[in-house]
């Protein structure tokens, strides 16, 4: 198995909440890491850059979530020329705390590693049809 595609594995468990323990997901992210949403909501960052950084953004928000995540599946990988990068198309099912309903979500991500750690991790979400699976738009 490739790194990249390990590190994407090991992603999950915080995703869903499986585990809170932040020293983890730490150790999966280089110092430097960059985060990119290309399609970010308004007003919402689209690039968050460094460990610290990147870990204050997300974990706050996922706490937030007004939904429960239940899984991920994994449709796709995409190895590329360069072997420290993968394109992953996935699924991440959950129900909205908001109005019980349950949805799946498609995303796409790329993955950079960097000495067996994540240096990048660019995620393409449709935002707007998260908001409506939680109930919010």
């Amino acid at each position: 198995m490739s790194v990249p595609r390990e590190l994407f594995e090991r992603m999950w468990p915080h995703w869903l909440g499986l585990t809170t323990r932040q020293g983890d997901e730490a150790d999966l992210l280089t110092e430097d890491v960059v985060l990119e949403m290309p399609f970010a909501r308004p007003g919402g960052p689209a690039r968050v850059e460094g460990r610290e950084e990147v870990l204050a953004f997300v974990t706050p928000r996922r706490a937030a979530l007004p939904a429960r995540l239940d899984g991920v599946r994994c449709l796709a990988v995409h190895e590329t020329a360069d072997p420290d990068v993968i394109v992953v198309e996935y699924e991440i099912t959950g129900t909205s705390a908001l109005t019980g309903r349950r949805a799946s979500l498609p995303f796409v991500g790329v993955l950079r590693a960097r000495d067996g750690r994540v240096a990048l991790w660019r995620e393409y979400q449709d935002t707007a049809g998260i908001a409506r699976a939680l109930g919010l738009g």
